[in-house]
């Protein structure tokens, strides 16, 4: 594997509320190397969201990073001053958020949206901020008479696409991507991974792509981590994760989504509810709702250990 871009060690992020602490990531650890397509899939709640947000040092409270470490090729985010977080986002590492409607201002046009950050980071005219806000535009796939626009004159996917190229905006090295296409229809979302995909090979950004859809993910990332109630327990690469998983839970999504080619198979969905964090059951998280559960599961709780190479799993039944 190359050089990692991005390092993170042991991460835990808590939230503080008056009932308790609820540990959202809970001593992950990942690498992402240059180029690489990391995907993180997992249910509502496991903690995608929360990691990704760590990232970027995007959190307030109630949320704390309380443990851990992040490396960006070899800085450690978690102790850069403010002005360096400024230069550190956008310019290194930027995040296409999960509504592009929420993520757009709508009082204001794209082209001031996408001239603003160009202009923050960059010493430059605004004549030449907007020469870039169209080419921008264009990379995407949209005309750059749709700078004068205001988000809510847009459809869904070409609010994405505005989204994306803010992101492109100063070429950073990677792109967190928190489940950018759940709100659009699948042809216009094939229409945006197809681009993205493209534009991943022109540019050589690495991307951390955050779904719950994990037949999605096995269609574009290199290496698939598994997320359940803060921790990772599956992580490998895409092929192995998506056609022969081995953590139940991770079994239990793919089994949960139709297969358009090949025999027809019932659809298993995964029972029970998600755990609460603030009354987490003893040993492994996953026991309550798992078919293969074993004495040893409700009593210990099992480390992500490698099984093959570059294959990790956490569980006490493999």
């Amino acid at each position: 594997m190359k050089k990692a871009l991005l390092e993170i060690n042991n991460l835990c992020v808590d939230y503080v509320s008056p009932n308790g602490i609820a540990r959202a990531v809970d001593h992950v650890s990942l690498t992402i190397a240059p180029g690489e397509t990391v995907g993180i899939a997992g249910e509502s709640g496991c903690g995608k969201s929360t990691l990704a947000f760590a990232i970027a040092r995007l959190h307030k409270a109630p949320a704390l990073i309380s443990e851990g470490q992040i490396l960006y090729e070899g800085r450690d985010v978690l102790k850069m001053s403010d002005k360096e977080l400024r230069d550190f986002r956008w310019n290194d590492v930027s995040i296409v958020f999960q509504s592009a409607m929420n993520s757009l201002n709508p009082v204001i046009t794209i082209g001031e949206q996408v001239t603003d950050v160009i202009m923050a980071h960059k010493r430059i005219s605004l004549k030449e901020a907007n020469k870039k806000a169209v080419e921008l535009l264009n990379i995407v796939g949209m005309h750059g008479d749709r700078l004068q626009s205001f988000a809510h004159q847009l459809s869904g996917g070409m609010r994405q696409r505005v989204v994306i190229a803010i992101a492109l905006a100063l070429e950073p090295k990677l792109i967190i991507m928190d489940e950018p296409t759940t709100a659009l229809d699948v042809v216009v979302e094939r229409e945006i991974l197809n681009e993205l995909y493209d534009l991943k090979e022109k540019f050589g950004f690495s991307i951390l792509f955050i779904s719950h859809d994990l037949s999605l993910m096995g269609e574009i990332a290199d290496r698939i981590g598994v997320m359940y109630a803060g921790k990772m327990i599956e992580l490998g690469d895409a092929k192995t994760v998506f056609s022969k998983p081995s953590h139940p839970y991770t079994k239990g999504l793919i089994s949960s989504f139709p297969t358009i080619h090949g025999p027809k198979t019932r659809l298993y969905g995964i029972p029970g509810d998600p755990v609460d964090l603030l009354r987490l059951p003893k040993g492994c998280n996953f026991n309550p709702r798992c078919n293969d559960c074993t004495e040893i599961c409700v009593k210990d709780e099992p480390k992500l250990l490698e099984r093959n190479a570059g294959y990790k799993v956490a569980c006490h039944n493999i």
